[in-house]
């Protein structure tokens, strides 16, 4: 279960960064945001998935 969850983070990081690329390409500073706000969240989330955080 704890690999299942740290795959999802990685996809979601790859979503976010999509995001921000296409919110560039596009000019789109809301979409720049949710774009980082996914990866920030992601991230934060992988990290405490694998140290055993609550």
């Amino acid at each position: 279960m704890k690999y299942a969850l740290t795959v999802a983070a990685v996809l979601v990081v790859a979503l976010g960064v999509a995001g921000i690329v296409h919110g560039e390409a596009d000019d789109s500073p809301g979409l720049q945001l949710l774009g980082v706000l996914l990866v920030l969240g992601a991230v934060v989330f992988g990290i405490r998935n694998i140290r055993g955080g609550s």
